[in-house]
């Protein structure tokens, strides 16, 4: 019993630290992924032979949609994830809206939006190299995709919206749906389809179709082509993450479904553990997407360099600026 204790003391222990650190590293991470793509995104085109940068936009807002729906989730749902396991906090029925309905809201609606928009941006990119024309056609302009992000938040929240009706608080203090058929719908599409089957099927298709333009571009230098490449070897790393990650959390969830009417205490403390491992893993895609680009990427590197070297000298141009202009000069007419 001692054991069995201390066991359960160790993944509590592991979940709180867990999460201090990724809320200390995903914040950081994806305020500086938001600065930099929000950059790229505003990037403007002057002639069409910049026309493979203005397709190059098209990812950016992707990746800009998905760290700010990254960032949301470190900051609640990754937080209050530590009352729950760290702590064994007991529900009641005061707080069950905002540690039970609201927080599973913003849990899959905001996990949903990153997911496609990185799906989105790696079928993106297939669509601007293919070799077919009008695969290449279908590849969308700034306007749109801006429309197609407002429509993925848009109806995504509406999926999501009956999670605020059924999630109530059980006799034990834990979250729980209270429609048995709801909690099916919910099991299979959006903890096995939405969070798991999906994106890895998906991903894992054009991401290897990816790392084959990467391979056809590894001896070309040219400029346009670089940005590219790095552009798809960041998606292609970001890809092979969420698939890392999705896989624990999915299998968690099918053995959960399997086996939850079976009680074996004995092996509880491991179950718990291994559950506080798959939802480290889960959040490892809010949380290390930063770092995958900035590793992965010299122009990543290079635009943060220059935002950190802005900041630096912006006051010492802003005091020229005010010399200059009291200075008194002579009027030539």
């Amino acid at each position: 019993m001692l054991n069995m204790e201390d066991s359960d003391y160790n993944a509590r222990l592991v979940m709180i630290i867990g999460v201090i650190i990724f809320f200390i590293f995903g914040s950081i991470g994806n305020v500086l992924n938001i600065c930099v793509f929000s950059i790229w995104s505003r990037s403007r085109i002057t002639s069409n032979k910049h026309h493979n940068i203005s397709q190059t936009n098209n990812s950016s807002l992707y990746l800009l949609a998905s760290s700010i729906a990254n960032l949301i989730l470190i900051i609640y749902p990754l937080v209050t994830r530590i009352i729950f396991d760290g702590f064994n906090y007991l529900i009641s029925p005061n707080n069950v809206f905002i540690l039970c309905k609201f927080r599973f809201f913003i849990l899959n609606t905001f996990d949903l939006i990153s997911l496609t928009c990185v799906c989105v941006s790696t079928f993106d990119r297939y669509l601007i190299k293919s070799r077919d024309v009008h695969l290449r056609c279908m590849s969308t302009t700034r306007k749109r995709t801006k429309e197609i992000i407002l429509a993925i938040f848009i109806l995504l929240s509406l999926h999501s919206i009956l999670i605020v009706v059924y999630y109530q608080v059980s006799n034990t203090g834990q979250c729980e749906i209270s429609s048995i058929i709801y909690l099916y719908y919910y099991l299979y599409t959006f903890q096995m389809l939405f969070h798991g089957i999906i994106p890895i099927i998906f991903l894992a298709i054009f991401g290897s179709l990816t790392f084959k333009y990467l391979k056809k571009l590894q001896n070309q230098a040219h400029s346009h082509l670089n940005h590219d490449k790095q552009l798809s070897r960041m998606l292609f790393l970001m890809s092979f993450a969420i698939i890392i990650s999705s896989i624990p959390y999915c299998i968690e969830q099918i053995y959960e479904f399997m086996f939850s009417g079976i009680n074996y205490q004995q092996s509880s403390s491991l179950v718990f553990l291994l559950h506080v491992i798959s939802t480290l893993l889960f959040y490892t895609n809010s949380v290390s997407s930063f770092y995958i680009y900035f590793i992965s990427t010299p122009n990543f590197r290079h635009q943060l360099q220059k935002i950190f070297h802005c900041n630096k000298h912006v006051y010492p141009i802003v005091s020229n600026q005010i010399h200059t202009i009291t200075t008194p000069h002579p009027i030539h007419h």
